[in-house]
């Protein structure tokens, strides 16, 4: 049984990190839009058949949410089950006063994307470091704390581990570190192993069964599915595998009848090694 979708509202994004597994799969990826409130509707009857008392619904995806605010507006607006927890995640750019207060007020809880020092981040992430920590500075000053934030892991965080895990100190919110994939992916063991030494002095989000792990274990196809390109996918490092359903299929009809693997590894490895 799922607890927890992602919903891709749009695939465009204003920035191009050098290490966008979405980048990497483009030609996976299309500009096709999906009815969300059908999508939104799926998770309503979900809840209300099996009794759920929480559910969690991401607008993250291929591109940057708040790309296409007024239209994500809607969609929060419509959710009206109190079981209902939803969470986004941006990369800073188009931050403003106003999202955030509007976010505040419905209890949207928003992520932002800092790759740590600004030498590892401005090299990953288009530049884009000072305009993020603007963006989290005026974040605290609505809310009065900071944010949580995501770090995707790779080669240079691991070469600075020590610088990373300092910068983030200072902030006292909780920190979700990613394994870098694709391209410039990084081993499963030398990831577990930042973790480990990060959570000796950080808040670190460390999932049991998860989309992207955080240092626990691959939920694909068990708790959680990727909604994009008119599709529901086994999960967002899956668009390019030839498994999916019409996105509007009710979600007690998806299964996508996987094998047992060893979930303390990624799913999608699973299928390339």
């Amino acid at each position: 049984m799922i607890d927890r979708i992602c919903i891709s509202i749009n695939n465009r994004c204003n920035l191009k990190c050098r290490y966008c597994h979405f980048a990497e799969k483009k030609q996976h990826i299309t500009s096709v839009s999906m009815n969300v409130f059908k999508i939104l509707d799926n998770v309503d009857a979900y809840i209300r058949k099996y009794e759920l008392e929480l559910f969690k619904i991401g607008f993250v995806g291929n591109g940057e949410t708040l790309l296409d605010f007024d239209l994500l507006k809607e969609y929060i607006l419509y959710i009206k089950n109190d079981a209902v927890q939803i969470y986004t995640i941006t990369n800073g750019m188009c931050v403003d006063s106003s999202k955030l207060l509007f976010l505040s007020e419905h209890n949207v809880n928003i992520g932002f994307s800092i790759d740590g020092i600004k030498s590892v981040h401005d090299k990953l992430r288009c530049g884009s470091f000072d305009s993020v920590m603007k963006a989290v500075e005026l974040y605290k000053s609505i809310n009065g704390c900071y944010p949580s934030m995501n770090c995707t892991v790779g080669r240079e965080v691991l070469d600075h581990a020590e610088e990373t895990i300092a910068f983030f100190k200072r902030f006292d919110s909780r920190i979700t570190f990613s394994r870098m994939i694709g391209k410039y992916g990084i081993g499963m063991g030398e990831f577990r192993n930042f973790i480990d030494l990060a959570s000796e002095n950080l808040d670190v989000r460390i999932g049991g069964y998860d989309c992207t792990m955080y240092g626990g274990k691959c939920g694909a196809g068990m708790n959680n599915y990727f909604f994009a390109n008119q599709k529901i996918y086994i999960c967002g490092n899956c668009v390019d595998l030839p498994i999916s359903f019409a996105y509007d299929t009710p979600l007690d009809q998806v299964d996508f009848q996987i094998k047992s693997f060893d979930r303390n590894c990624c799913f999608k490895e699973t299928r390339t090694l």
